[in-house]
Parts: C-alpha cells; structure tokens; sequence
C-alpha cells in the first residue's frame, strides 16, 4: 500500500435498519452505491463522527454495521475521491452478512 493508512480490522457502514433487515433475507448487503458508484463507502471508527457530522445530521433510525475485513472477499480500496487528506475504506463488491460482526444503533 502506496499510503501510510494501517488497515483497520473492523471497518464501519452507517446505513438504516430497513437495509439491513433486507440484507439479512439475502445474506449479503448491497448498498446504493454500489449500483451507482462501484463501491460501499465504510469508514474507520475514528472517522465515524466526521462521516455522521458531513453526511447524515439530519437523519435518523440509523444503524453502524462494524464489519470484519478479513471476511469481506471483495476489494477494499483506501481512498478520498473527493480530494480531501483522509482515506477512507471503499469495499467494492457486496459485504456477506456473515462479516458484520456488530450491528449498532445510532441515538438521536
């Protein structure tokens, strides 16, 4: 790896309780984005706050998948698309359910 990013080993994807039930009958998740951009946007834990703050202020009923990478068979990628300093984990293929090994609620 080209950057001086540690791999994490638990990653994190904030979405709703809905998608997750819906991943559950399927036995994978499959984000949005990943029809749209190619990849399922995560973050590290430390990022978590900043991605709460940045995208969904005005959201609720959400939940944090932490997610194993070493049970995600598809390429995790560390970038910013977006021209920003941070890197951020982008999993580009489905995420089997069986590598979310925590599922957390998110108050407010």
């Amino acid at each position: 790896m080209s950057d001086h990013h540690a791999p994490e080993q638990v990653i994190l994807h904030i979405t709703t309780a809905a998608a997750w039930t819906d991943a559950l009958a399927t036995g994978r998740y499959d984000a949005d984005s990943l029809a749209t951009e190619g990849f399922i946007h995560c973050s590290v834990p430390a990022q978590l706050d900043w991605v709460l703050d940045r995208h969904f202020k005005e959201r609720s009923g959400l939940i944090v998948l932490h997610i194993d990478v070493a049970k995600i068979p598809a390429e995790i990628r560390y970038e910013n698309l977006e021209g920003g300093t941070q890197l951020f984990p982008h999993v580009y293929g489905p995420i089997p359910c069986a590598a979310v090994v925590n599922v957390m609620p998110l108050l407010g």
